[in-house]
């Protein structure tokens, strides 16, 4: 059922509302029965108490009084609710992937809905003025909605806004927040997490069929924003990037899609398949990463794939000078690793963000 979770008027008679689709299983009352007294897979791998298996294996609690307990049992849920797993995109408007992972979800689960065991919350426009008009911020008041978190509900019409969308995301078992890069640069699909938060969502996060986990330091996170409002209160939220701004790149949002999936299944809200996921590179140490800003202003043109293995000196791309046909800067690999970001908006300037690389020692392979 759709809902209305906050709203607002606007001049001119109109009205701002913020929206998300609740999916119920079939039988509520027979998932909530279901439940399994003591602690659970799902409470388990929120701890962090996870035996480390092979790529899309279920988990298994070792520890604690839920050791035993597959992932997606029907044991995963307590007597006096349903396990819930909220998806939120859009809460910058021209960052469009997660419209997609939306959609998606909803037709496969719909098209098996008898093994739905919990509830799913679809919040797909957390922004609807700059999804509308693909703005990043909210348009018209030059604000980044994702600087406005937790909000005040007796605030101004954004901090209200703030306020009721936590208000009614908190208390979920898992949140997915999904962004894409900028319109400048795509990024493979990645979970980022504070380093202060990363020993409860580094196992959830490895659910998540995401190629790299990249573990930032505290000082590099705004507490502002909507994950860390989550998290801070203790509503674990996993901040997905992936593709670029302004568009759609199918394959990601199919392979998010797989790990929602995966998530649900360990959650116990999903008792039907789920495809194996990936084994994810998980980096927590600042000096794996390699940025590659430009010499030079010109042209950027690429000469390797998104996701490529490059070895220390192999050619990434040239910046070249249209005007004079001529070759201004041969772009280089500082050092052997994935090139996990590269420039999709060719124009760069001087210091100009064209790609990151993820050296070989975080990738395993030093």
């Amino acid at each position: 059922m759709v809902e209305t979770i906050a709203a607002v008027g606007l001049p001119i008679d109109e009205r701002l509302e913020i929206r998300k689709h609740r999916i119920l299983p079939e039988r509520p009352l027979e998932a909530a029965e279901t439940a399994a007294a003591g602690r659970t897979a799902a409470d388990a791998i929120r701890a962090g108490q996870i035996a480390a298996g092979a790529p899309g294996q279920a988990v298994v609690c070792t520890s604690g009084q839920g050791a035993g307990y597959a992932s997606g049992q029907a044991a995963a849920y307590p007597p006096e609710r349903m396990r819930r797993i909220s998806i939120v995109t859009g809460i910058h408007g021209d960052e469009l992937e997660g419209q997609y992972v939306c959609f998606e979800l909803q037709r496969r689960i719909q098209a098996e809905k008898e093994h739905l065991a919990g509830i799913v919350d679809i919040y797909p426009a957390m922004n609807p003025l700059g999804i509308d008009s693909i703005t990043r911020g909210i348009p018209s008041f030059d604000l980044d909605m994702n600087r406005t978190f937790p909000g005040d509900i007796d605030g101004n019409m954004t901090e209200y806004l703030a306020a009721k969308i936590i208000q009614d995301v908190a208390g979920s078992d898992c949140v997915l927040d999904i962004h894409a890069s900028n319109i400048y640069l795509t990024e493979i699909p990645q979970i980022r997490i504070n380093e202060l938060h990363q020993e409860r969502l580094v196992p959830l996060a490895q659910l998540a069929n995401v190629d790299l986990i990249w573990v930032h330091g505290a000082s590099t996170v705004l507490e502002s924003t909507f994950a860390y409002s989550l998290n801070a209160i203790g509503t674990p939220v996993l901040v997905v990037e992936m593709g670029v701004g302004m568009r759609i790149t199918k394959a990601y949002g199919d392979q998010m899609v797989d790990g929602i999936f995966s998530l649900m299944k360990a959650l116990g809200i999903w008792r039907g398949e789920a495809k194996p996921v990936k084994d994810p590179i998980i980096s927590r140490d600042p000096q794996d990463v390699c940025y590659l800003n430009a010499s030079v202003g010109g042209l950027f043109l690429p000469s390797v794939a998104h996701g490529a293995w490059l070895k220390e000196g192999e050619r990434i791309g040239q910046i070249v000078d249209p005007l004079r046909g001529e070759v201004l800067d041969e772009v280089l690999s500082p050092a052997e690793g994935m090139l996990f970001t590269i420039r999709d908006y060719p124009i760069v300037d001087e210091g100009s963000l064209m790609g990151r690389l993820l050296r070989k020692e975080a990738c395993g392979r030093g």
